[in-house]
């Protein structure tokens, strides 16, 4: 009982010192002593986690009289707290009674929570085969170099490799199994899933292995890079810089509605688009609507710009919904007509706009939708931007002799 009011004495004297300078404002202080605050808060709080686990490992018992698995179920419910995190720090302070050294710098301030769980992590990971020394030898290296200025993020990485530092001789079939392991785990996990919201919105989350997500993010900064995007395409309404997950979601929509139809994938003999269908009168109407074959609905002009480059075919009906039109092989603009449409526009043919070639859609005067024909004199570049506002119904495009274009908002 007295070992338990001595933590107990402990937490609550941590509580009065943190109330006694709850009332300070760190704004009023100097910079040098707001980073000699921020480093010695750290360091206390290594402390503390250092003791808070040190106290878990020892607390089976807890779960036992609770008919709880272990304590850190108690735990998670009665601090509120994520039972994915209590079973985390669980692991970490079970790991850490075998690691003394590790916990010693843990509970010194030296070391951080996190870059404990990837020294033992990486430790415990280690092959069989591998000596008590050679564990010592990896344990003491990526504490030294914890002590560098590694982060947690660092020491992950170096631990994969660290045989490579220690013991060479087995290094790289150690590093080679890891990799094969990961690879393997990558390709069991993988994951998407997209929910429509049913306000025009969808919204989704997926696994892939890494190096796909770098390809992915790799495609999308591309597509988000500045230098693409004029000043007013990188700002929102208030003038404001969008923020980057902004810019790569717009990236993101880009990519996924100017992928080459004739390289999607089939099924049954039929490429994977999304089929509209629409009256004549919607087609030419301007607060029309259209249905897709998912059963959600767009706007005719959203489904008149999609038509020009997008993976969408309209099926336009006439009475009685006999089919007029189920798209034509010609509606989109082939690799040699791109190339002389950028060497005629240059670029996005709105006035004021330098958007370049490369960065622009193919636009259709007499839209694709409308029977407008597939051809030069037909098209122009638009950038996306001026391209929304080309088949948004509440502007009028007017085009110069120039061949250059100006919209105007309808009163």
């Amino acid at each position: 009982m007295e070992a338990v009011n001595a933590y107990v004495a402990c937490a609550d004297d941590i509580a009065a010192a943190i109330k006694g300078v709850a009332h300070l404002e760190p704004m009023f202080l100097a910079t040098a002593d707001k980073e000699a605050a921020l480093l010695a808060l750290a360091e206390a709080r290594s402390r503390l986690d250092a003791l808070a686990l040190r106290v878990l490992a020892a607390s089976d018992d807890v779960g036992e009289a609770h008919g709880l698995k272990d304590a850190a179920a108690w735990l998670a419910v009665e601090s509120r707290s994520t039972r994915r995190a209590t079973r985390a720090d669980l692991a970490l302070a079970r790991a850490l009674e075998q690691h003394g050294e590790v916990a010693d710098a843990l509970a010194s301030g030296v070391l951080r929570t996190e870059q404990a769980r990837s020294i033992v992590g990486a430790v415990d990971a280690l092959p069989r085969s591998v000596t008590t020394q050679t564990r010592e030898l990896a344990r003491d290296t990526m504490l030294g170099l914890a002590a560098a200025h590694h982060d947690a993020h660092d020491l992950r990485q170096i631990g994969k490799r660290i045989l490579d530092v220690v013991a060479p001789e087995v290094g790289e079939c150690h590093e080679a199994r890891l990799l094969a392991e990961e690879e393997a785990r990558a390709a069991a996990t993988v994951e998407l899933s997209l929910v429509d919201d049913g306000e025009g919105r969808c919204r989704g989350r997926f696994t892939v292995p890494s190096h796909v997500g770098a390809m992915l993010r790799r495609h999308l900064l591309a597509l988000a890079n500045p230098a693409r995007h004029t000043q007013e395409e990188l700002t929102d309404e208030g003038g404001a810089w969008k923020p980057l997950g902004r810019r790569l979601g717009e990236a993101f929509v880009e990519y996924v509605e100017r992928y080459p139809v004739d390289h999607t994938p089939q099924t049954a003999g039929v490429n994977a688009t999304v089929v509209v269908t629409m009256t004549l009168e919607q087609l030419a109407g301007e607060h029309a609507t259209a249905l897709l074959d998912d059963g959600s609905r767009m706007s005719a002009g959203e489904a008149r710009r999609l038509a020009c480059e997008a993976g969408i075919i309209p099926a336009v009906l006439g009475t009685a919904s006999q089919p007029l039109d189920l798209g034509r092989t010609a509606r989109l603009f082939t690799k040699a007509q791109r190339v002389a449409l950028g060497l005629r526009d240059h670029g996005c043919t709105a006035r004021g706009c330098d958007t370049t070639a490369s960065g622009c859609h193919a636009h259709h005067d007499a839209p694709w939708s409308r029977r407008g024909l597939t051809d030069l004199t037909n098209g122009r570049l638009l950038c996306p931007r001026h391209h929304r506002l080309a088949h948004d119904a509440r502007y009028e495009m007017e085009v110069h002799a120039d061949n250059s274009v100006t919209y105007v908002r309808r009163r």
